[in-house]
Order: structure tokens, then sequence, then C-alpha cells
């Protein structure tokens, strides 16, 4: 069974972060071990949340591990709070990496055109050292130009994902995966590039009207196994993103509207049929 240490904040309520990716790694037949950043009551959405940082605990935990022989097949990071959380981070991947671990960056740090309150220009900066060592990071657009230096905006050629995907890759991720892409319309998706072979792939389904908090991280946890379970790469994007989608179709089927996160729950078993499926 493979293995996977996912660095990421807990949301005890809300349906995001560790809370969607402990159950869909596992269900996906992954052996999951989480390093909280932090734990929250609800995710930020909420108002009067509470917070407790968890910064000064990853050293401590993952020097234990070592000193146990603990080992991964895969390291995979979510959501970090701060610059000084990103260098602790850079050390742990240093410390616990060989030439076979898979190193999966989720950059979670904005949306539509802006970084979360918490963040400023010097963190997005910070992010791009940490995109710089993974083998597959898989930013939204958004945080794309923030990791680049590129302007955004609101609507993207092909040819500009394409341009996007390429200064990406020359930070140093291997290969970069771009979510949120349009390529006609209608549609949505991801685009990815392998600097090993450059070549470009996508997989695009049909866009749903609505919007759901955390819906990235479960993209991400999907996708991030689909990888460790060594899927073909537009296999692996079509499981994730099929998969969202599915979450997002079933949520809005639900009269008690949960606005905070989507019913991925009860989807997981296509999500394990899609991943017995394509099992390599």
């Amino acid at each position: 069974m493979k293995r996977i240490l996912t660095i990421q904040d807990i949301s005890c309520f809300g349906k995001c972060s560790l809370t969607v990716a402990l159950p869909i790694l596992s269900a996906m037949g992954i052996e999951t071990v989480i390093l909280p950043t932090a734990v929250l009551s609800t995710h930020t959405l909420f108002s009067g949340f509470t917070c407790k940082d968890l910064s000064d605990q990853l050293q401590a935990i993952t020097h234990h591990w070592q000193q146990e022989g603990i080992t991964f097949d895969a390291i995979y990071t979510g959501y970090l709070g701060t610059e000084e959380e990103i260098d602790t981070v850079i050390d742990i991947i240093a410390r616990f990496r060989n030439e076979k671990t898979l190193v999966f960056v989720d950059p979670a740090m904005g949306d539509n055109g802006k970084l979360y309150p918490a963040f400023n220009e010097a963190y997005a900066k910070k992010n791009a050292s940490l995109c710089a060592i993974a083998d597959i990071a898989d930013p939204n657009l958004t945080e794309a130009s923030y990791l680049t230096g590129k302007p955004y905006q609101e609507t993207w050629s092909e040819k500009e994902i394409k341009d996007m995907l390429l200064a990406l890759a020359d930070i140093g991720t291997k290969t970069p995966i771009l979510t949120g892409v349009s390529l006609s319309d209608g549609k949505t998706g991801a685009m990815g590039y392998d600097a090993a072979t450059r070549t470009f792939f996508s997989y695009q389904n049909d866009r749903i009207p609505a919007a759901y908090h955390g819906t990235g991280d479960i993209f991400s946890s999907v996708l991030a196994g689909a990888f460790v379970l060594g899927m073909d790469r537009v296999a692996a994007m079509k499981i994730a993103a099929d998969y969202t989608a599915q979450t997002i179709a079933e949520t809005l089927k639900n009269p008690e509207n949960p606005w905070y996160g989507v019913d991925f729950e009860s989807v997981i078993p296509s999500l394990v049929a899609a991943v017995q499926a394509n099992q390599v």
C-alpha cells in the first residue's frame, strides 16, 4: 500500500483541507498520514472561527517520525499560513524525500484574481520557492499569476494558458497543472505541461454553474492520489475533475443547501469505482 503525507490545516467543520483530504485519499486505497498546520473550529467563510496555530509542533512531530524510521511514497502540501511555515515544510520535504518520493504542491493562496486576505506578494514569492521543488503543482489561474508575476485576466486563450504553464516550469516545477481552465464555451477543467518531454496535456468536462468552498481541495486530493497510484496523467485529471463535478452536482440536489461545502461523501463510491477501473 502506498503511503502519503499531507501537510495542511484542519477545519473541524466545513469540508475542506484535511477533512476532505484524509477520507478521499483513504478511500482511494492510500495510507494517509496527516501533519496539521493549524486547527480551526470552522473554515474561514464562517464568522467568529477559532484557530490554534500548530507551527511549533511540525518539527517535533517529523523528527519523531524520523526516529521511528517512517517514510513516505509522496508528500502533498495544501494551505500553509505563513512564510515561516513554508520554510519549515521545505525543510521537512528535504528530510523525507528520496529519488522515489513524489512531491505534490497545492499552492492555495487566492482566487478570482486576488490573494486571500491573510496573504501578500511576499508570501506568494515564498510559495513559488515551494513550487520550485515540486514534482507536480496545481495552482489555479490566480495563484499562477502571483507565482509567475504574470498579470491576471478574466479570460485566457489556449496559447496564454500554455505560456503560463511554461512560466511555472521555469520556476522549477516538473509538471505544472493549471486548474479552472476553460478551453471552449461551457467547459472547464485543467491543462498541464510535462517539462521532461515538453508536452502539454488537458482534460475538460461540462461546467456546472455553481461554486462551493473546498472543491479545490477535493480536486487536489484526488489528483495527488491518482498520481501516487501511478495513473496516466490525463486519466488522473479526468478522475479528479469528474469527481469534483459530481460532488457539486450532488450538493445542488440537497434541499438543505449546505453552502459551506459539498456532499462529497455520498459520491465516494463512484470515486472508488473510477480508481479501480484505472488501477495500474
